[in-house]
């Protein structure tokens, strides 16, 4: 299990998260490298279809990355996420998938140190989870 490196899918804000994430980057900041970014314009655009369809193929946890409450850049998309994922998690639950494989996040443009040490904390996370027993193989389908 140790050798175990979580395969995890993170939609980041474009406005914020990402920008953060690029951030980290350029600062040269170093973090786990397990997270695959897809950017969204905004982290209320993320459809829960979306991380159980990530889980469902093979992802071993998702992480979704917001603005600050109150600083979204479409005013009310990041409350709207925190409600999708707080239901969502519960049919995470009801699915038999454990609902801390999904977290959610802000971060802001201006915090690549932070956005590195939450990629940071959510791989660990994963990994003491263990691989994702949840995978829809091909004879399944």
């Amino acid at each position: 299990m140790e050798d175990f490196e979580p395969n995890i899918i993170g939609f980041l804000c474009n406005w914020c998260s990402y920008a953060g994430a690029d951030l980290a980057g350029t600062s040269r900041i170093q973090y786990s490298h397990n997270v695959k970014v897809i950017r969204v314009m905004c982290s209320g655009r993320v459809n829960p279809m979306f991380v159980i369809n990530a889980l469902q193929q093979g992802a071993d946890g998702v992480l979704i990355g917001g603005c600050h409450p109150g600083d979204c850049h479409y005013q009310h998309g990041n409350y709207l996420a925190r409600r999708r994922i707080s239901v969502m998690k519960k049919l995470l639950e009801f699915m038999g998938i454990n609902p801390e494989r999904v977290k959610m996040t802000w971060v802001s443009a201006a915090e690549g140190r932070k956005f590195a040490d939450v990629v940071d904390e959510v791989t660990a996370e994963i990994k003491k989870l263990g691989p994702n027993t949840k995978i829809r193989r091909k004879n399944e389908w």
